[in-house]
C-alpha cells in the first residue's frame, strides 16, 4: 500500500527557527521612525516584547534556537503530517504529485499557534500583563487568545467587524479561551472614532484593527501589541512549518519543483516556503515559489513597492513593502485572513528580486478548488487555503497538459469548519467575485506617493 502520511517524532521537532533575512541576496529595506530614521529594537519595545524586536532586527543569525519552553508547546501539536494528495491528483487525472503540510489538525485549527507561543512566552518572560491584537477571520485571534491564558497574559483582540459578523463561532472561541473581542472598526479608541466619524458603515480591515489594538496597548500600562503576520519575527517562527516538510519529503523521496501557499500578510507562505528557498541561494536547488493571494485584495499582483503604513490611521513605523495604500478597503470576501493592503518587508524584496512568483485567485475560483479538494481528501479547507490549493491546481493541470511529472507543495494553513457559512452561499449559488477597478488601486496609491515622501 501507498504511503500516504509522513509523520516525525517529537525529537524531531525543530530545535531552531530560520531567519531568511541572513541569507538573503538583497536585505529587506528598513522600517523608519516618523523621523525618517530606521527602526531600533528600543523604538519597538514601545509596542512588542524585546525578544520579538530582536528577532524582527535580526539581519544577520540564520538559525534562531527556539526557547525551550515554547519547544515544548510545540509538542503538543507538533510535527504536523505532510500527506500525498492521491485522491487530488487522481481526481485532476495529473501527473504531478501533490503534496501537502497539514497545518489545520493542532487543536487551533491553522498555522497561527506556531507564532502566538513564543510572541506570549516573551512577555510573560518580560513581564507583561496584558495583550491585545487584531484579527481577520479569527485564526489569529484564536491562536493568541488561547496562548495568552497558557501564560497567564490578558488578552484584548480587535476582530474585523465584517468577519466578527461572518464568523461568530470564531469570536466564540476567542471568548472561550478568556479574550474581550470587540469589532473593529468601534468607538472603543480614538482611531475607531475617527473612522466611522469619516464612514458610519465601514465593515472594517486589518488595517483598522490594527490601528485601534496598537492604540490601546501604547495607552494601557503594562500591555503590548501582538501581530499574526507581516512582520519578520511572526515569518521566523512560522518556519517551522517548513523545515519539518523539508524532512518530511526526504522521507518521501521527494523535492518540491513548485511550493505554493496562500497570501494574506505572509505568515504561512513564509513558514513553508523560506527554508526551502534558502536552497536556491546557494544554487543548490531551483524551486519556483508561489504566493496566491485574492484577486479583491492583490498587493502583489497589482500593487506597488513603496513605504507605508501597517494601518489605516498611521499608527505604525513605515513599512517598505508592496501596498494598495492603508486606506484600501479591500471587498467582503469570506478569505478574511487574506483581506490586507500590504506585504511584509522580506516577502516584498524577494519579489522584487524574482525570487518567487505571484498569482490572484477569484473568490469563486477558491472555493471550486476548495470544494474539489474537500471531496477527494475528506479535509473541508479554509477560505484562505482554498487560494493555495486554487494555484496547485492550476500547477497540476499545466502538467496534465504537457505531460511533466513535476512535485508541489502547498501548505494547508487551516481548516474551514468554522467557516460553513461561507460553504453554504457558495453552494447555493450566492457567492460572487468583487474587482477592484484600476482607477481604485490608482486613487489610493496616489494618496500614499503624496502623503509619503520617503
Amino acid at each position: 500500500m501507498k504511503q500516504k502520511r509522513f509523520i516525525l517524532q517529537e525529537s524531531e521537532i525543530p530545535k531552531q527557527w530560520y531567519n531568511i533575512q541572513a541569507e538573503m541576496p538583497n536585505k529587506p529595506m528598513p522600517m523608519l521612525a516618523p523621523n525618517g530614521q530606521p527602526v531600533t529594537v528600543d523604538d519597538l519595545c514601545h509596542v512588542f516584547s524585546r525578544g520579538a524586536s530582536e528577532q524582527e532586527l535580526n539581519t544577520t543569525d540564520a538559525w534562531i534556537d527556539i526557547p525551550e519552553e515554547v519547544r515544548q508547546f510545540y509538542a503538543y501539536y507538533r510535527c504536523t503530517p505532510l500527506v500525498r494528495a492521491y485522491g487530488l491528483e487522481e481526481a485532476l487525472g495529473t501527473p504531478a504529485h501533490i503534496y501537502f503540510k497539514n497545518e489545520s489538525v493542532n487543536p487551533l485549527g491553522s498555522h497561527k499557534i506556531n507564532s502566538a507561543l513564543p510572541q506570549m512566552y516573551f512577555f510573560k518572560k518580560e513581564g507583561i500583563t496584558n495583550v491585545t491584537t487584531e484579527t481577520g477571520a479569527g485564526q489569529w485571534g484564536a491562536a493568541l487568545s488561547y496562548a495568552a491564558k497558557l501564560f497567564g497574559i490578558e488578552a484584548a483582540v480587535y476582530q474585523v467587524k465584517i468577519s466578527y459578523e461572518q464568523k461568530p463561532y470564531r469570536r466564540s472561541i476567542m471568548q472561550t479561551f478568556g479574550a474581550l473581542v470587540t469589532p473593529s472598526p468601534s468607538m472603543s479608541t480614538r482611531a475607531g472614532k475617527d473612522i466611522l466619524t469619516k464612514d458610519p458603515n465601514h465593515q472594517g480591515s486589518l488595517g483598522t484593527a490594527i490601528s485601534e489594538a496598537v492604540e490601546l496597548a501604547v495607552t494601557t500600562p503594562n500591555c503590548r501589541y501582538s501581530l499574526g503576520s507581516v512582520l519578520n519575527h511572526v515569518s521566523l517562527h512560522q518556519t517551522v512549518i517548513g523545515l519539518e516538510a523539508e524532512k518530511q519529503m526526504e522521507m518521501a523521496g521527494e523535492y518540491p519543483d513548485v511550493v505554493i501557499a496562500c497570501f494574506g500578510g505572509g505568515s504561512n507562505f513564509s513558514g513553508i516556503a523560506y527554508p526551502f528557498m534558502r536552497h536556491n541561494f546557494s544554487g543548490e536547488r531551483h524551486t519556483r515559489f508561489i504566493a496566491a493571494e485574492p484577486a479583491n485584495c492583490p498587493k502583489l499582483t497589482r500593487g506597488e513597492f513603496h513605504y507605508d503604513f501597517g494601518d489605516e490611521s498611521g499608527m505604525t513605523p513605515l513599512i517598505p513593502m508592496f501596498t494598495l495604500g492603508h486606506n484600501f478597503r479591500p471587498a467582503n470576501i469570506h478569505a478574511g485572513g487574506l483581506r490586507y493592503h500590504g506585504a511584509g518587508t522580506i516577502v516584498s524584496q524577494l519579489l522584487k528580486d524574482k525570487q518567487l512568483e505571484a498569482v490572484d485567485i477569484d473568490q469563486i475560483e477558491s472555493f471550486d478548488a476548495g470544494t474539489l479538494f474537500a471531496r477527494a481528501e475528506g479535509i473541508i479547507p479554509a477560505p484562505e487555503s482554498n487560494h493555495a490549493i486554487a494555484a496547485t491546481i492550476r500547477e497540476a493541470l499545466k502538467c496534465k497538459e504537457t505531460g511533466e511529472k513535476k512535485t508541489i507543495l502547498f501548505n494547508l494553513s487551516g481548516h474551514g469548519l468554522i467557516d460553513m457559512s461561507a460553504y453554504d452561499q457558495y453552494l447555493a449559488g450566492n457567492l460572487v467575485d468583487a474587482a477592484i477597478d484600476d482607477d481604485v488601486i490608482a486613487r489610493n496609491l496616489k494618496e500614499i506617493h503624496e502623503q509619503i515622501k520617503f
